[in-house]
């Protein structure tokens, strides 16, 4: 729903609330020993009524026409012809209606005192009209930065999506290159492999269509992913992996954050002719923090392997900044044969 909908509605009431407030006056400040007579009532709407013709001609017409294209002075010219043809209008209704009671014919006025009439109510117009300007340019402030923060959601949304759907052939590009190794040398384990590929599967194109996402099923993924990969690797491989047990605290994350880093060690930490290790840890600092770290021996790719193109740890930077703006630290480094990388999340209130 557009919610500039449902604020017309509002807007109409509250005009219709402060006329009726302005037209119901007189019965409120008339004393006992007078009353409201129709002759009386008459002269007095003939003013209000004026005022609400110079009122909505700019509210409607005038600031949308001028205004907004930055005419102020055929904006200024109009509301001048505007406001005469109002005091004009309210001078020969006034002539049609019997003087008030006890006045027989009506003052002569001097050429000072008519001068004064003029500018008191041209200024008691413009007045009027400035109000008018201003609740039109309010209300037309608050549609714009309402059309501006819809556009900031539907942007955010957008890249989101886009990540996403760079993210998840990455990352199954990827997976799909470790089982096509696994075949060769063991078809028991490929066949494994592609059961626990159907579960990550699942979570990648299905569990996790919304931002944030429960942190057990985050980790279960991960130690799904983990088993995958153990599957294929030489004994020689040392993977250790230290994660939160299965009744971790009931808080919620953005999904496949901690995946790029893994997926980084499995590619850069293995090497089938030397000892190689891989040391994952997630520690949970109550319901505000989590912290992942990651070490593992580095062996750097040679130009001709393309795996993923790089996109892992570009992809995740960007979605840090869009869901964690100023409440994360990501760090990836390297120290000699070693790789460190870290990443702290600083759980945000409304996703605990």
């Amino acid at each position: 729903m557009n919610p500039g909908n449902t604020k017309k509605p509002i807007a109409g009431f509250v005009h219709a609330v402060a006329w009726a407030i302005l037209f119901s006056m007189p019965f409120f400040f008339t004393g006992r020993e007078q009353s409201v007579t129709v002759e009386s009532y008459l002269r007095f709407v003939i003013v209000p009524l004026s005022f609400m013709m110079v009122f909505y001609a700019n509210y409607f017409l005038l600031v949308d026409k001028f205004l907004f294209i930055r005419q102020a002075t055929k904006y200024a010219l109009s509301n001048l012809v505007l406001i005469a043809v109002a005091m004009a209008g309210v001078h020969f209704l006034m002539q049609l209606l019997p003087p008030p009671e006890g006045m027989h014919h009506r003052p002569e006025r001097s050429l000072q005192n008519i001068i004064l009439f003029f500018t008191g109510n041209t200024l008691l117009y413009s007045l009027v009209a400035g109000l008018s300007v201003a609740i039109r340019m309010t209300g037309s402030w608050y549609k714009v930065e309402s059309e501006r923060k819809e556009l900031e959601k539907s942007n955010f949304e957008a890249k989101l999506k886009n990540l996403k759907s760079q993210l998840n052939p990455h990352f199954l590009f990827n997976t799909l290159n470790n089982i096509y190794s696994l075949i060769a040398f063991n078809p028991e384990k490929a066949q494994q492999s592609v059961h626990d590929l159907s579960k990550l599967l699942r979570y990648v194109l299905y569990d996790n269509n919304q931002h944030f996402v429960p942190l057990a099923k985050e980790l279960d993924f991960i130690r799904n992913y983990i088993r995958l990969m153990r599957l294929r690797l030489p004994a020689h491989v040392e993977v250790k992996a230290e994660l939160p047990d299965e009744e971790s605290p009931e808080v919620s994350i953005a999904p496949l954050l901690f995946i790029s880093l893994i997926e980084n060690a499995f590619k850069h930490g293995v090497n089938t002719g030397e000892p190689s290790f891989i040391r994952i840890a997630i520690h949970i600092d109550g319901d505000r923090k989590i912290t992942c770290t990651i070490q593992n021996s580095y062996f750097p790719k040679t130009g001709q392997d393309k795996s993923g193109s790089g996109i892992g740890l570009v992809n995740l930077k960007k979605r840090l900044e869009l869901l964690y703006p100023e409440h994360y630290v990501l760090r990836c480094e390297r120290a000699g044969d070693t790789y460190l990388s870290g990443l702290i999340l600083q759980l945000k209130p409304d996703t605990v």
